[in-house]
């Protein structure tokens, strides 16, 4: 899933750890989600979009993923 984080918490000033701090994940956590490695729980991408004052669509961008969603994979689509 593509996502604004890196822009967004550059633009705050924020390293990753500081970051990680507000939201209660590691610093690691944080650079695989900016490296879109890993996709965060709606949970957390709530948490991250209200550090940012953006709704979670403005920060996780789900229109340009290439990825198919679980639906579409249990249904076979292409």
């Amino acid at each position: 899933m593509k996502n604004k984080l890196k822009q967004l918490r550059e633009a705050l000033g924020l390293t990753q750890e500081q970051l990680g701090e507000l939201v209660g994940v590691s610093r690691q956590a944080i650079n695989s989600i900016e490296t879109e490695k890993f996709e965060p729980s709606i949970w957390l991408a709530y948490d991250i979009s209200k550090i940012f004052n953006s709704s979670i669509e403005e920060v996780f961008l789900f229109e340009e993923s290439e990825r198919k969603s679980r639906a579409q994979q249990s249904r076979g689509e292409c």
